[in-house]
């Protein structure tokens, strides 16, 4: 059985890929240090519970599991805070990248799948973003995925590294089956919030900002189901151990939805009103990111299949509101 490293495996969307991996007939090792992943989350492989700043640890965990490649999600991913504390995120993200890569080239694997994301091209309103848009980040989060994107070109020139690199926004929903979801300590995605606030284990949500310039006056984002996003990740990787080489994917649904129309979508799902307070702009929040994906379905074959925001929202409720979610 080929393994391959996830980093971040006990994370949101590195679960879902480590079970998309382990249902494809691969070994997910996950290797996370638990600081913001769940040990409850590691269910379809080992962890190695370390973080990316301990070469030892990486070297160690290469030469155990020799994997055929690696799977990247670990990373700080809050724009606020990176507004506020850019260099924990330069150090941390960057830093951590450029331990991974040296490490996987150290022991010869050279074949990468990087979770980067859309918050690279920073504000432009109006467009629909693909792999060709030029790249603006306005916060050191997307700074930091940038660069790491850069790493990973200079080291396939170097080095011989491939590499497949997904940029996405929102991802939004939880496994279908309810096994594993969506739980951050904080948390701050939109979701998640917005059925908390409903079920009563928060208070008001907060929406930051009505003076965008949208339809309603909230941000609009695109969403994406978690379970399409780690298919894509599969995806990614059998392009590159079928040797068809590497490249850059954005996955989306090519469809915003602002603040106000999740709200309205996640009432209709429940059928309860959301308690809401406004708040301030955010520091670093675009007013409108929109991805397309069309390179992703000619190249990789992949379409997004759950992606639709009331099966979001309802895979969402199903597991915030089941046993295994931890309230």
């Amino acid at each position: 059985m080929d393994r391959v490293l996830v980093t971040g495996g006990a994370g949101y969307i590195g679960a879902h890929a480590c079970k998309a991996l382990a249902r494809a007939g691969f070994l997910p090792v996950t290797f996370d240090d638990l600081s913001t992943g769940w040990r409850e989350a590691v269910r379809f492989g080992p962890l190695v519970e370390a973080g990316l700043m301990d070469r030892a640890a990486l070297d160690a965990a290469f030469a155990e599991h020799r994997p055929v490649a690696v799977m990247h999600f670990a990373a700080l991913s809050l724009v606020g805070q990176s507004m506020r504390a850019p260099g924990q995120y330069w150090r941390v993200n960057v830093t951590g990248a450029l331990n991974l890569i040296e490490a996987a080239l150290a022991a010869g694997c050279r074949r990468f799948v990087f979770s980067s994301t859309c918050a690279t091209y920073g504000d432009q309103d109006g467009v629909i973003l693909d792999e060709d848009t030029p790249q603006y980040p306005i916060n050191a989060y997307g700074g930091s995925k940038r660069a790491i994107e850069d790493m990973l070109r200079d080291f396939g020139a170097s080095d011989g590294l491939e590499s497949v690199i997904f940029r996405y926004f929102n991802v939004a929903g939880a496994d279908p089956e309810a096994e594993i979801g969506e739980q951050h300590r904080p948390e701050t995605h939109l979701i998640p919030l917005v059925l908390d606030a409903i079920a009563g284990r928060r208070g008001a949500l907060t929406v930051f900002g009505r003076d965008y310039d949208t339809p309603d006056g909230t941000c609009i984002r695109d969403y994406v189901h978690v379970s399409d996003l780690a298919r894509a990740h599969l995806a990614g990787l059998t392009r590159l151990l079928a040797g068809q080489g590497g490249g850059v994917y954005c996955l989306g649904t090519g469809r915003g939805f602002s603040v106000r129309e999740v709200i309205a979508a996640a009432e209709k799902v429940t059928g309860a009103p959301v308690p809401l307070e406004e708040g301030p702009r955010r520091p670093g929040d675009a007013a409108r990111l929109v991805s397309g994906s069309a390179r992703a379905r000619a190249e990789l074959g992949w379409t997004p299949e759950r992606s639709d925001m009331e099966t979001m929202i309802a895979d969402a409720a199903a597991w915030l509101n089941g046993p295994g979610y931890a309230h």
